[in-house]
């Protein structure tokens, strides 16, 4: 006959029964927890030596023990480092499969052109396995208004072709002027240059990568990237803010699906242009 209240109360393992089991969830990156003793909330950035990594919506990070004492919905839970997950065919960033033992080739005589530090620091974050395997170097431009001394400078020919990306490449702008007075000239065939429609490369990066709605509004007058730090509630006096701010931002892009389209054909549209084959 069964026992509807159970075995003897006293037998062995009776307070493990009464205790309720908390789950175990893995540390998979972005996971969002909240540390129960004082209410912190973030997002798992990185699982190392038993100890996990949150990152909040304001870009601080601290460290904690894995184990008890967090909670996901208010429910309790344990963190665990996750499972190592089975390797298929790696990608490089900008989603082209990784070449098993490929090393970079010799420096091509074509090359990539860059105006300014910020959007040369992210293509060589999502591009620059591609471009290194292709021989592609790419350089730092001051200025769209330094281009024609450098074409000058260094010529370039059918066998040496500059791609030049540049921001807020729209109908009108000083950037489009330079853009077309280039392709008129003695340099045209052997220059392309492109851009996007963003004021700022920032905004190259999506909002979904930021975990936000969308980039704000910056009102004219204010100088965008100080109205934009202002507008996240980030440090803001001094130029080693914004660069702290951009390093923030630039951490967010971890592949090509962190980027508008807008940005990610145009520089795919370069590449193509410096590595096809001379004519003739």
């Amino acid at each position: 006959m069964d026992d509807r209240y159970g075995s003897d109360v006293l037998a062995s393992g009776w307070r493990e029964r009464a205790t309720k089991k908390v789950p175990q969830v893995p540390a998979e990156t972005d996971l969002v927890v909240e540390v129960a003793d004082d209410g912190y909330c973030g997002a798992v950035t990185r699982v190392q030596g038993g100890a996990v990594e949150l990152e909040d919506r304001l870009g601080r990070k601290r460290v904690f023990p894995l184990g008890g004492g967090f909670l996901i919905d208010g429910s309790p839970v344990r963190l665990v480092v996750p499972a190592a997950k089975v390797q298929g065919p790696r990608r490089t960033a900008s989603g082209s499969f990784v070449v098993a033992d490929q090393r970079a080739r010799v420096a091509l005589p074509s090359r990539i052109l860059v105006e300014g530090k910020h959007d040369a620091e992210l293509v060589e974050k999502v591009w620059g396995a591609d471009l290194r395997a292709e021989g592609v170097v790419v350089e730092f431009l001051q200025g769209v208004d330094l281009l024609d001394d450098l074409l000058a400078a260094e010529p370039p020919s059918a066998s040496r072709r500059y791609g030049v990306l540049v921001d807020h490449l729209v109908p009108g702008s000083k950037e489009t002027r330079i853009a077309e007075a280039v392709a008129r000239g003695p340099h045209g065939p052997h220059v392309r240059i492109v851009g996007h429609p963003f004021v700022d490369v920032w905004q190259c990066v999506t909002p979904r990568a930021l975990g936000i709605a969308k980039w704000p509004e910056i009102p004219r007058g204010i100088e965008w990237k100080i109205g934009i730090c202002r507008a996240f509630g980030w440090p803001h006096e001094t130029q080693a803010d914004t660069a702290r701010a951009w390093q923030h931002i630039l951490s967010k892009v971890t592949t090509y699906r962190d980027l508008e389209p807008a940005l990610l054909g145009r520089v795919e549209e370069l590449i193509d242009f410096v590595t096809a084959p001379a004519a003739g």
